[in-house]
């Protein structure tokens, strides 16, 4: 197979290089678009966080897109053992299972957020990762809680599939690799949703 991502220069450091912490997917990528915005190498309105879960809520993840001025859109998730950044076609092959054979309810959708506005709006006092008891279930990240001068928790605003909820737009995972993978052979996989 060719190498869609010849050419293409990374927008953030090695995975080894990236401010991580495990089970904190929507911190990792806010501190991806952070670093996109202080080296100023690319545009940062080409970037979007991405949120991925259900109407049911049961389970989300974030990814960071970088919408390319070239041939092929990148993916950059820190979770997967796909490269880093991750061509779009690729990523959308290998990470994402078709939804035909989950009830509607458990159809994954997307919340694209334009990485500058998810720097302004985006906050979490982690509360989310503690038990009842007050414990916390992973260890939070060494930096302190992310927030703004509006909100210190609005990460369910983030994760809510309700368009009325929140901000950036809500579409589903079909619409999203038809939209933003460059149409070649990768995406056979969707044909016919």
């Amino acid at each position: 197979m060719a190498r869609p991502e010849a050419g293409y220069e990374a927008a953030v450091p090695p995975r080894p290089a990236c401010t991580y912490t495990s089970c904190y997917c929507e911190e990792n990528v806010w501190k991806l678009c952070d670093y996109i915005r202080s080296q100023d190498r690319y545009p940062l309105e080409e970037f979007y966080a991405v949120f991925i879960s259900n109407d049911r809520r049961m389970d989300y993840h974030v990814i960071l897109l970088h919408v390319s001025s070239g041939e092929q859109n990148f993916i950059y998730d820190l979770d997967t053992v796909l490269p880093f950044p991750c061509p779009f076609d690729v990523y959308s092959v290998e990470a994402f299972r078709l939804d035909d054979s989950l009830h509607p309810e458990f159809h994954r959708k997307l919340r694209m957020i334009r990485a500058d506005l998810y720097l302004k709006t985006f906050a979490s006092d982690r509360s989310h990762m503690k038990d009842a008891n007050g414990k916390w279930q992973k260890p939070p990240p060494p930096y302190p809680c992310i927030e703004t001068a509006d909100s210190k928790m609005n990460l369910d605003d983030f994760i809510s599939m309700n368009p009325e909820v929140g901000w950036g737009s809500v579409i589903s995972l079909s619409d999203f690799v038809h939209q933003f993978g460059s149409q070649t052979d990768y995406s056979y996989s969707l044909e016919g949703q």
